[in-house]
Protein backbone atom coordinates (compact mmCIF):
# COMPACT_ATOMS: atom_id res chain seq x y z
CA UNK A 1 0.00 0.00 0.00
CA UNK A 2 0.82 4.02 -0.84
CA UNK A 3 -0.21 6.42 1.02
CA UNK A 4 -0.07 10.23 -0.17
CA UNK A 5 -0.13 13.07 2.01
CA UNK A 6 -0.66 16.70 0.77
CA UNK A 7 -0.43 19.85 3.00
CA UNK A 8 0.11 23.37 2.06
CA UNK A 9 -3.33 24.47 1.26
CA UNK A 10 -5.11 27.70 2.31
CA UNK A 11 -6.62 31.12 1.64
CA UNK A 12 -5.06 33.11 -0.10
CA UNK A 13 -6.05 36.41 -2.25
CA UNK A 14 -6.05 36.75 -5.89
CA UNK A 15 -2.34 37.34 -7.36
CA UNK A 16 -0.78 35.71 -4.73
CA UNK A 17 1.36 32.55 -3.92
CA UNK A 18 0.98 28.88 -1.89
CA UNK A 19 3.37 25.70 -2.37
CA UNK A 20 1.71 22.37 -1.63
CA UNK A 21 3.61 19.14 -0.95
CA UNK A 22 2.69 15.54 -1.07
CA UNK A 23 4.40 12.48 0.35
CA UNK A 24 4.54 9.80 -0.50
CA UNK A 25 5.19 6.08 1.95
CA UNK A 26 4.73 2.94 2.06
CA UNK A 27 5.57 -0.10 0.12
CA UNK A 28 7.11 2.47 -2.86
CA UNK A 29 9.76 0.89 -5.26
CA UNK A 30 9.92 3.24 -8.10
CA UNK A 31 6.73 5.87 -8.26
CA UNK A 32 6.70 7.18 -11.72
CA UNK A 33 4.97 9.92 -12.49
CA UNK A 34 3.60 12.35 -9.74
CA UNK A 35 1.75 14.58 -10.17
CA UNK A 36 -1.28 16.89 -9.12
CA UNK A 37 -5.06 17.17 -10.41
CA UNK A 38 -7.87 19.49 -8.88
CA UNK A 39 -11.65 19.85 -8.60
CA UNK A 40 -14.07 22.53 -8.00
CA UNK A 41 -17.00 22.58 -6.55
CA UNK A 42 -19.89 21.34 -9.42
CA UNK A 43 -17.01 20.71 -12.01
CA UNK A 44 -14.81 17.19 -12.85
CA UNK A 45 -11.58 16.37 -11.54
CA UNK A 46 -9.22 17.80 -13.93
CA UNK A 47 -5.06 17.44 -14.22
CA UNK A 48 -2.85 20.27 -13.51
CA UNK A 49 0.54 19.21 -13.34
CA UNK A 50 2.80 15.75 -13.82
CA UNK A 51 6.35 14.78 -13.15
CA UNK A 52 7.94 11.98 -13.82
CA UNK A 53 11.56 10.17 -12.06
CA UNK A 54 13.34 12.08 -14.88
CA UNK A 55 11.84 15.47 -14.64
CA UNK A 56 10.00 15.90 -17.42
CA UNK A 57 6.93 18.29 -16.86
CA UNK A 58 3.41 18.47 -17.86
CA UNK A 59 1.26 20.69 -17.69
CA UNK A 60 -2.40 22.46 -18.43
CA UNK A 61 -2.82 25.18 -20.02
CA UNK A 62 -4.81 27.12 -17.67
CA UNK A 63 -2.04 27.22 -15.67
CA UNK A 64 1.13 27.48 -17.58
CA UNK A 65 3.68 30.15 -16.72
CA UNK A 66 1.89 30.12 -12.97
CA UNK A 67 2.44 26.74 -11.40
CA UNK A 68 6.05 24.69 -11.42
CA UNK A 69 5.89 21.58 -9.82
CA UNK A 70 8.90 20.05 -8.92
CA UNK A 71 9.99 16.74 -7.17
CA UNK A 72 12.66 15.24 -4.52
CA UNK A 73 12.69 11.11 -5.32
CA UNK A 74 15.24 10.94 -2.19
CA UNK A 75 11.97 12.09 -0.02
CA UNK A 76 9.38 10.89 -2.53
CA UNK A 77 7.98 13.77 -2.05
CA UNK A 78 6.12 16.08 -5.32
CA UNK A 79 6.04 19.97 -4.67
CA UNK A 80 3.43 22.35 -6.51
CA UNK A 81 4.63 25.67 -6.50
CA UNK A 82 1.47 27.73 -7.10
CA UNK A 83 2.24 31.83 -8.51
CA UNK A 84 -0.07 34.59 -9.48
CA UNK A 85 -3.38 32.67 -8.28
CA UNK A 86 -6.77 33.32 -9.40
CA UNK A 87 -10.21 33.05 -8.71
CA UNK A 88 -10.80 30.29 -10.78
CA UNK A 89 -7.63 28.23 -9.42
CA UNK A 90 -9.99 27.76 -6.15
CA UNK A 91 -10.25 23.99 -5.81
CA UNK A 92 -9.44 20.73 -3.41
CA UNK A 93 -5.82 19.82 -4.86
CA UNK A 94 -5.50 16.04 -4.69
CA UNK A 95 -2.08 14.06 -5.05
CA UNK A 96 -1.50 11.03 -7.45
CA UNK A 97 1.03 8.86 -7.92
CA UNK A 98 1.32 5.47 -10.11
CA UNK A 99 3.11 2.76 -8.30
CA UNK A 100 3.42 -0.59 -9.83
CA UNK A 101 0.76 0.12 -12.59
CA UNK A 102 -1.39 1.41 -9.85
CA UNK A 103 -2.66 4.78 -9.00
CA UNK A 104 -3.02 5.94 -5.78
CA UNK A 105 -4.44 9.32 -4.66
CA UNK A 106 -4.17 11.31 -1.84
CA UNK A 107 -7.11 13.24 0.33
CA UNK A 108 -6.82 16.47 -1.62
CA UNK A 109 -6.03 20.13 0.13
CA UNK A 110 -8.28 23.18 -0.05
CA UNK A 111 -7.15 25.99 -1.93
CA UNK A 112 -9.13 28.87 -2.12
CA UNK A 113 -8.12 32.22 -4.05
CA UNK A 114 -10.47 34.83 -2.41
CA UNK A 115 -10.28 38.50 -1.64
Amino acid sequence: QVQLVESGGGLVQPGGSLRLSCAASGSIFSINPMGWYRQAPGKQREPVATITSGSITNYADSIKGRFTISRDNAKNTVYLQMNSLKFEDTAVYICTALVAGKVYWGQGTQVTVSS
